[in-house]
C-alpha cells in the first residue's frame, strides 16, 4: 500500500463561509456563475461523482448517497461545522492559499484552524497592482507603492502568482521591459482606468511578472491557453535567476507542462486541476505525467476554491491514482516498494517543502500558522 501520510496543498484557495442552496453548491461545483442546463445537473460529472463518493461519509453519511439527502446532511450541521469535517478529512497539513480572488471566502487562518493544519498566502499580482493604482495619484507614486508593495508581500508570503499575464502574449518577452516602457504604460493606465480596473496592459503584466522574478520567491503561472512557445521563451530567460517556476492549470495541455520540468531546472508541474477535474480517470492522466516529468518536479494540490469538498475530491483523487499507478508498478515488478513510497512522498509534499522553502511536519512553523 502506497501512503502518503502528509500532504501539502500547493495551489487553493478558500472557502465559502455561508450556507449554501442546491443552486450555489451546483454553480461553484461546476465552476461557473451560471446554473446548469435545464434536466441536467452538475452532480453528473466526474468531480461530482467523486464528492458522492468522498464526501458522505466525513459527514456521517453513506458513499454515493443522494445529493439532496448529502445537502440536507450539510445545512443541517452548518457551514462552519461541515467545513471543518471536511477539511480534516483531507489529509492535509499544510494548505497554501492564493487569497486573489474576491468574495466571501475564507482566508489563511481560518483554513489553517478549521483544517487543523499549516497555511500560508500566495500573493497574487494583478489584484495588488489594482490595489497599489486605486491610491497612486501619479505614475511615480503608482511604481514606486507597486515596488514597495512587491518587497512587503515577499516578507511574508511564501509565492506569487500570476493570472492574466500569459493571456497577453507581450507579457511573457524574454526580457523585462525598460523603464520608459513602464511609465508610458503606467500612465496610459492611470488615466484611463476606474478604480478596481483590472492590468490588462502586455507591458505592465511583463513587469509585474519580472518584479515577482527579483523577489526571489518561486512564482506561479496559470498556463491555460498560453502558446507553448512563449512559457518555454520566458523559462529560458529566467533560468538561473533564482525564482522558480510552477505551471498551474495545464490540463489538457499537461505533456508540454510535463516537458519544460524536464528541460529547465527551476520548473515545477501542479497535478491540481489535472487529476480533480478527470475524477475517475486521474491515473490514467497521472501515468502520462509520470511519463515526461522528473518526480521531483512534481506538485500536489487540489486547486480548490469555494466548496470544501472540492479539497477532499482534490486530495482523494490524488491519493488513489497515484496508489493505482505507483501500486501497479511496484506489483509488476519494474518498482520497489521503498522506492514507490519514497516518490509519493516527494510528490504529496517533499516537493513543495523544497520549493517554498515550509518546514518539514513535525518541525518547528509546520503546525496551524496565523496565515502570515
Amino acid at each position: 500500500m502506497i501512503e502518503t501520510a502528509s500532504m501539502v496543498d500547493q495551489y487553493c484557495h478558500g472557502v465559502l463561509r455561508t450556507e449554501l442552496g442546491l443552486g450555489t453548491f451546483e454553480a461553484q461545483l461546476g465552476r461557473t456563475a451560471g446554473a446548469p442546463a435545464a434536466g441536467t445537473t452538475f452532480f453528473d460529472t466526474q468531480t461530482g461523482f467523486a464528492v458522492r463518493r468522498w464526501c458522505p461519509p466525513l459527514l456521517g453519511l453513506e458513499p454515493h448517497c443522494a445529493p439532496a439527502r448529502y445537502l440536507a446532511r450539510r445545512r443541517e450541521l452548518g457551514a462552519a461545522e461541515a467545513g471543518r469535517l471536511l477539511l480534516r478529512g483531507t489529509g492535509i497539513s499544510t494548505y497554501l492559499v492564493d487569497t486573489g480572488l474576491p468574495g466571501d471566502l475564507t482566508g489563511p487562518a481560518e483554513m489553517a484552524v478549521a483544517g487543523g493544519a499549516d497555511a500560508r498566502e500566495i500573493v497574487r499580482l494583478e489584484p495588488l497592482a489594482q490595489q497599489i493604482a486605486d491610491t497612486s495619484g501619479s505614475v511615480d507614486a503608482l511604481l514606486a507603492n507597486l515596488a514597495e508593495a512587491v518587497h512587503a508581500a515577499a516578507a511574508s508570503a511564501v509565492a506569487f502568482i500570476s493570472v492574466t499575464g500569459l493571456g497577453h502574449g507581450g507579457a511573457l518577452a524574454p526580457q523585462p521591459p525598460g523603464p520608459g516602457e513602464v511609465r508610458g504604460a503606467a500612465g496610459r493606465w492611470l488615466a484611463a482606468r476606474s478604480a478596481g480596473d483590472a492590468v490588462t496592459d502586455p507591458v505592465l503584466l511583463r513587469h509585474l511578472l519580472w518584479t515577482a522574478v527579483a523577489s526571489g520567491l518561486p512564482l506561479q503561472l496559470r498556463v491555460g491557453s498560453c502558446e507553448p512557445v512563449l512559457l518555454r521563451d520566458f523559462a529560458e530567460a529566467t533560468e538561473g535567476l533564482g525564482t522558480d517556476l510552477v505551471l498551474l492549470g495545464a490540463y489538457p495541455h499537461h505533456r508540454q507542462a510535463a516537458q519544460l520540468t524536464g528541460v529547465f531546472p527551476h520548473v515545477y508541474a501542479d497535478l491540481g486541476p489535472v487529476l480533480a477535474h478527470t475524477g475517475a480517470g486521474a491515473a490514467a492522466v497521472l501515468a502520462e505525467i509520470l511519463e515526461l516529468a522528473p518526480f521531483g518536479k512534481l506538485l500536489f494540490s487540489s486547486g480548490a476554491r469555494g466548496l470544501p469538498e472540492l479539497h477532499v475530491v482534490g486530495a482523494r483523487v490524488f491519493r488513489e491514482a497515484l496508489a493505482r499507478v505507483l501500486g501497479g508498478w511496484v506489483a509488476d515488478g519494474a518498482w520497489a516498494i521503498g522506492d514507490a513510497q519514497r516518490v509519493a512522498e516527494m510528490i504529496a509534499s517533499g516537493n513543495a517543502r523544497r520549493v517554498y522553502r515550509l518546514p518539514d511536519a513535525g518541525q518547528p512553523g509546520g503546525g496551524p500558522s496565523d496565515g502570515g
